[in-house]
């Protein structure tokens, strides 16, 4: 968008949306779908200076979308608008943990339109400075380390405006099969794209691929780049570089690379579709329209994201074509988590007529997919919690009980409750049934133990069964079947194409 442009966008109405079941359905078939709730402002409130900022991006929004080749030229003016870093700053966690500057949210806000005035202020006049990243680690199911970076509260506040701004764009661009990540989309989107397209696509073939430290081996040269096919405003692309440059404080001292991008931010998962964007999701479109013989669906999350495939030729030189794309902007498969096997409808009998048993499984977002029947003998695609995350998550509770031994019951009921309804509001999938109980009867034996443990004395089961069904909430299926879901989000347009 030109200069001149921008100094108008607030006096331009925005134009009126088509029809929506229209352009769901147009967008589907051209491999891509805007997705509702882009922008928080839908919700905002009703001032003339909030609607004027809303019109603002719903232009950029409508130039994007009728021009997939239109470069940016005035965006920072939305950044810096002070309504947008309010929004922002009210998004953030209350209680993260504070970055390098020990800022936190609930001081920041005791002077925050002063703070907000002063952060806009800066922004504008080039005078913001990104701050390192505190360096934090969480524990992986596999027992190693993923390290996240903690930004400044303010870096996560000018992050969260400008993700706003650039999602009126992307989110124009981004291909329907990408879901990490990404306004009004969700894991559980993506596991219904995915069962819904074996279960109805012509899919005997599974590529199960993952990248080999994506995070931390992105080009920020490449990175650049890209942004720059669509943001022509120097201003935000300094911002971006700024960020990627900031570097991170582990131990009193600072580290800085040329590639990758920290976990943590709410920069990150934007750069990181764009990137992948670029790299993969535009190369794999126009693979499957030019190159494959058979049918191809495809369905990714960050950087984890599954294929299937009609025939096994298709598969193998996809995967062998991939490599040599990814070799090129510095990305590598993992070896160990990127399986080809064969996987669908006819996996089982052609398996067991070639007496290699039964079908293989895969994970994808938490679950194990493998290939069942039906009561009525029809097939399916059974999802059950992965093995190594359901061990993980007992274990770390364990250790959460330990430490709560000495609280109040009720302090401990409402933990344990917590912990499992959060698991069953994630896991409670069709089928997932067994594996739900078997986690909530984890849950309760380790409380037992505790409770016993603090009052050196057995704890009677009739006494833990009242303890149950007060504080533990029933492990029920709470997702409709991905057919159902999937058909209502789509209308009977495609996310896997």
């Amino acid at each position: 968008m030109m200069h001149d442009q921008g100094k108008s966008d607030r006096s331009v109405v925005p134009t009126k949306p088509l029809n929506k079941a229209q352009e769901r359905a147009a967008e589907a078939g051209e491999g891509r779908e805007r997705t509702k709730g882009n922008s928080p402002e839908g919700n905002a409130d009703r001032t003339q200076r909030r609607a004027s900022a809303h019109s603002a991006l719903e232009r950029v929004r409508h130039v994007a979308q009728q021009d997939g080749k239109q470069r940016f030229t005035a965006l920072l003016h939305h950044v810096y608008d002070v309504d947008r870093l309010r929004v922002a700053y009210f998004a953030l966690k209350r209680e993260a943990a504070p970055g390098v500057d020990g800022e936190t949210w609930r001081h920041y806000g005791e002077a925050l339109e002063d703070n907000l005035r002063d952060l806009a202020g800066r922004v504008q006049r080039g005078a913001y400075r990104a701050q390192p990243v505190r360096r934090a680690y969480i524990l992986k199911t596999d027992g190693r380390q993923r390290p996240l970076g903690v930004p400044t509260l303010e870096d996560k506040i000018v992050q969260r405006a400008v993700v706003e701004v650039l999602n009126a764009m992307y989110e124009t661009d981004f291909l329907g099969f990408s879901y990490g990540f990404r306004p009004g989309r969700s894991p559980h989107l993506a596991l219904d794209a995915l069962t819904v397209g074996i279960m109805t696509r012509k899919v005997n073939w599974v590529l199960d691929a993952d990248i080999r430290g994506f995070f931390d081996t992105l080009s920020h040269e490449w990175l650049v780049r890209f942004v720059e096919h669509r943001v022509a405003d120097r201003r935000i692309v300094r911002l971006i570089q700024k960020w990627l440059n900031a570097g991170v404080l582990e131990e009193g001292h600072r580290i800085q690379s040329e590639v990758g991008t920290v976990q943590g931010g709410s920069i990150s998962p934007l750069l990181a579709n764009l990137y992948l964007h670029y790299v993969f999701d535009l190369w794999v479109h126009q693979w499957r329209r030019r190159q494959a013989h058979g049918e191809v669906i495809v369905v990714r999350f960050a950087d984890d994201f599954v294929m299937g495939f009609e025939h096994r030729d298709d598969a193998e030189h996809c995967l062998a074509a991939l490599r040599e794309r990814f070799a090129r902007f510095g990305l590598t498969l993992h070896p160990e988590k990127t399986r080809l096997l064969e996987f669908g409808r006819s996996a089982a009998a052609n398996r067991r007529a070639r007496d290699e048993g039964k079908p293989e499984s895969f994970n994808f977002l938490g679950f194990t997919h493998s290939c069942a029947k039906t009561r009525k003998g029809r097939f399916t695609v059974l999802r059950r919690t992965m093995r190594t995350r359901m061990q993980a998550k007992l274990k770390a509770v364990k250790l959460e009980l330990r430490r709560r031994m000495h609280q109040p019951l009720p302090d401990l009921g409402a933990y344990v409750r917590a912990v499992v309804a959060g698991h069953v509001r994630y896991y409670g999938v069709p089928m997932n049934g067994p594996s739900l109980y078997a986690f909530a009867r984890g849950i309760t034996r380790l409380w037992w133990r505790v409770l016993a443990r603090r009052s050196q004395r057995h704890v009677p089961w009739h006494r833990m069964r009242r303890y149950v069904a007060r504080w533990i909430p029933p492990a029920r299926i709470c997702h409709p079947y991905p057919l159902v879901r999937f058909g209502v989000v789509t209308q009977g347009g495609s996310r896997m194409r």
